[in-house]
């Protein structure tokens, strides 16, 4: 056989190396998907989160896990999620409270606009009011009478700054010309217990974290934030008809990356999280819990984040909220 020129030879040699790089980049998924979720578990944003999870695991094929990483209204598990490889193995679960993170606290460790990929809004629903079973107000109207009387012996409890129950108390208060104070806690779960134990009077939260508390006693739901009753709980009045026009409000869930996430590992994640939130056992569940599932492109999602932003900061400055 003829020999090859030296520098024939040494090109043919230097394509392996160079195919290489290529060739060991496998495809994505090709390991286990990190769901962090920045709040304690039992809370509605748990469970719409698992969910979640559980659909895109199903659709990708390989285990989404989630980890519960509460602590700081929220950033210790945003930090995680910031800091993380943009590969798309490691996504946020969270709440509408994410957007709000400046506008709320004082310190946050990141942008949440600049610092993450917005994936796919996957859900949303009202909120309840609700308060101890044994308390004797029944409406808005009586609860903002026994505050003006003893202001002191009112207060609520927030998931967390920032979030949809924390922006709704604070309209609570605005439309009720009342102070009442603000007690923060990490999640929902710890909240709802400290209502249901008397420790705290009042907290506006999700329907899908209240709702089966309600029903098995240990809370009182007196009003629901939507314009109409829900097709659920129509024995729960709105907030208009408990003493309160204009007291409506919706939380909603979604899914980020970090920043830098490639576009079309952002298309595959947002469409298997739309097609498996879609699937009628799903909307059925959610349904029941008086949410619906959320169909949105990553365009939609960016875009809603920025109008929701708008209108809740208009909010708390016309509150004169101050971030702590």
């Amino acid at each position: 056989m003829e020999a090859l020129p030296p520098m024939r030879r040494r090109a043919l040699l230097t394509l392996p190396l160079l195919a290489s790089p290529a060739l060991a980049q496998a495809p994505w998924p090709n390991r286990p998907i990190r769901a962090v979720i920045p709040y304690t578990p039992g809370g509605a944003t748990d469970a719409m989160s698992r969910l979640a999870a559980q659909k895109l695991s199903e659709r990708l094929g390989v285990p989404v896990v989630p980890e519960n990483r509460a602590g700081g209204s929220g950033t210790v598990g945003g930090v995680a999620v910031a800091q993380a490889a943009p590969d798309g193995h490691t996504i946020l679960l969270t709440a509408s409270v994410h957007v709000m993170g400046r506008q709320v606290l004082k310190s946050v460790p990141y942008d949440p606009a600049a610092d993450f990929t917005p994936i796919a809004r996957t859900g949303q629903g009202p909120l309840l009011l609700v308060t101890n079973p044994g308390r004797p107000e029944a409406s808005i109207q009586a609860v903002a009478e026994a505050a003006r009387r003893s202001p002191g012996a009112w207060s609520f409890g927030v998931s967390a700054l920032g979030a949809a129950g924390h922006l709704a108390s604070i309209e609570f208060n605005r439309l009720a010309g009342l102070d009442i104070p603000m007690v923060p806690y990490r999640g929902s779960a710890p909240a709802l217990a400290d209502i249901a134990a008397g420790n705290v009077q009042l907290m506006l939260d999700p329907i899908l974290a209240t709702l089966p508390l309600t029903r098995g006693g240990q809370v009182r739901a007196l009003a629901i934030t939507r314009a109409a009753r829900s097709p659920i709980a129509p024995e729960i009045p709105t907030a208009a008809e408990a003493g309160m026009p204009g007291l409506e409000f919706f939380s909603w869930y979604g899914v980020w990356g970090p920043k830098g996430v490639p576009t079309e590992v952002v298309a595959r994640m947002n469409a298997a999280l739309r097609e498996g939130m879609a699937e009628p056992s799903v909307v059925q569940r959610l349904t029941e819990l008086g949410f619906e599932p959320v169909q949105e492109s990553p365009a939609e999602f960016a875009a809603y984040i920025e109008t929701d932003l708008r209108r809740n900061t208009a909010l708390l400055r016309a509150a004169n909220f101050q971030p702590e």
